[in-house]
């Protein structure tokens, strides 16, 4: 298993370059000098949920009874749909932010924590249980690059612009479709695989 590769994979995915603009908007009706632990905070959330799904998700998908084809199937459609709507934004799913703190929701899930993070954790940790360890390690330094990236994000925001800031999240989406369109792939031939007599 390539461990880089599959931190760059999750960095794509948690999108800190397309998350920082709500992010900001959202801590915006916070007070200034709470903010930055509010955000501290919902970033720790968010490495306690993806950690505990590596951890436990063998036994929910031996629960579930789901296969690791199927895991790399709906993941790859899932982590698809993502990447397209990095590449064609539409408006916010997420809707106003409310004016109260947040608080997990929705910082740390579903914008860090979210369906195709955890997906893909899930399916690695399927293929490679007895990497558990390294796994959560790739996971670690996604997140640390990522909540860096957050933390900084109104400097980050004033530099590169809105302009910028698309451009990046849409050469990032590209990439993301790549890596969709194989785990979709995998998934396919596994299960050709299984299935055949």
């Amino acid at each position: 298993m390539n461990l880089l590769a599959l931190a760059v994979t999750l960095f794509l995915v948690l999108d800190p370059f397309g998350n920082a603009a709500i992010f900001h908007a959202i801590l915006a009706k916070v007070p200034t000098e709470r903010r930055p632990r509010v955000l501290l905070r919902e970033l720790c959330f968010a490495l306690v949920i993806l950690l505990g799904f590596l951890f436990v998700g063998k036994y929910l998908l031996g629960f579930l009874g789901v296969k690791q084809a199927t895991l790399s199937i709906s993941g790859g459609i899932l982590l698809f749909l993502i990447a397209l709507g990095m590449v064609f934004p539409t408006r916010s799913v997420l809707g106003e932010s409310a004016d109260e703190e947040p608080f997990i929701v929705p910082l740390a899930v579903p914008l860090m924590a979210g369906p195709s993070s955890i997906a893909l954790i899930l399916l690695t940790a399927s293929k490679y249980p007895q990497e558990i360890p390294s796994i959560a390690l790739a996971v670690s330094g996604a997140w640390l690059v990522s909540a860096v990236i957050l933390y900084f994000s109104p400097a980050l925001l004033r530099l590169l612009g809105s302009k910028g800031t698309r451009a990046l999240e849409r050469l990032m989406g590209l990439l993301l479709i790549l890596v969709a369109v194989q785990m979709f792939l995998d998934g396919v031939a596994n299960y050709s695989a299984s299935s055949a007599p």
